[in-house]
């Protein structure tokens, strides 16, 4: 079933495979708050749907995603929302994923696209994927609960190279940083992804659901540091120096 670019595809097979996929290719698949909101509404479909094991997040071919729609930021930059961003309800239904979580990335993973991979637990990428987080080059400030992630994962130099500095890692930096779990041609992401995937929904529910939660460690500590970062976010999205940068991004 289709709505509004995001695509959600369950496992004919009966593994319990279920995938979301950002189909907005055009755009490079710049995630709308229509598309976070049906991304929401399926993760919480997931959670309580006994039949589905393993949520698998895809993008199109060349490109993961290129992280929020600008023109959605730049609409609430000035004003014309007042209510939190759908993208701010997304991070949290990822923060409280009762399932586990495996992406598969090929080529663009910008933004959001990047520290989405945060949450997951097994990440495949092509060798010609990219990921980057301009945020404070927008004059704002990281999200996701990525300023706590990224460096329990990575160290502090390699997530401030990531999340401050705007540095482009590969798919070999992002694997050596502990980002993703493994790299591999182009053509192949999908069926690898997929069949990790498989594998783990064929694993005992429970047994898979308490390793999980016990490595990934406190959901609360997550949530207060997303509440942290989105009153900077939010206060950042409405300042002078970042809709001057949204401005000149949409003028390229």
């Amino acid at each position: 079933m289709q709505d509004n670019h995001i695509v959600v595809e369950k496992s004919e097979d009966g593994s319990g495979v279920l995938v979301i996929r950002f189909n907005r290719p055009e755009k490079k698949n710049a995630i709308t708050q229509a598309m976070y909101r049906r991304i929401v509404k399926t993760l919480n479909f997931a959670n309580e749907d006994e039949g589905v094991r393993v949520v698998v997040f895809l993008g199109t071919e060349g490109c993961f995603s290129a992280g929020n729609d600008m023109a959605d930021f730049l609409t609430y930059g000035m004003g014309q929302v007042t209510e939190p961003p759908a993208g701010f309800e997304f991070i949290k239904a990822l923060a409280e994923a009762k399932k586990p979580l495996v992406s598969g990335v090929d080529g663009l993973a910008i933004g959001i696209g990047t520290t989405l991979h945060l949450h997951c637990d097994m990440t495949v990428a092509s060798s010609r994927s990219l990921f980057k987080t301009p945020f404070v080059d927008l004059a704002l400030v990281p999200e996701a609960a990525s300023s706590l992630l990224a460096p329990r994962v990575m160290g502090h130099q390699r997530a401030f190279a990531l999340l401050v500095a705007g540095e482009g890692f590969s798919a070999k930096q992002a694997l050596e940083a502990g980002l993703i779990w493994k790299v591999t041609e182009p053509e192949n992401v999908e069926s690898e992804t997929l069949e990790i995937a498989r594998k783990l929904a064929a694993k005992p529910p429970q047994a898979l659901r308490i390793a999980r939660d016990l490595l990934r460690g406190s959901e609360q500590e997550k949530l207060q540091r997303m509440d942290e970062e989105f009153a900077h976010f939010s206060s950042r999205l409405k300042s002078a120096e970042a809709r001057a940068a949204f401005e000149a991004f949409m003028r390229r």
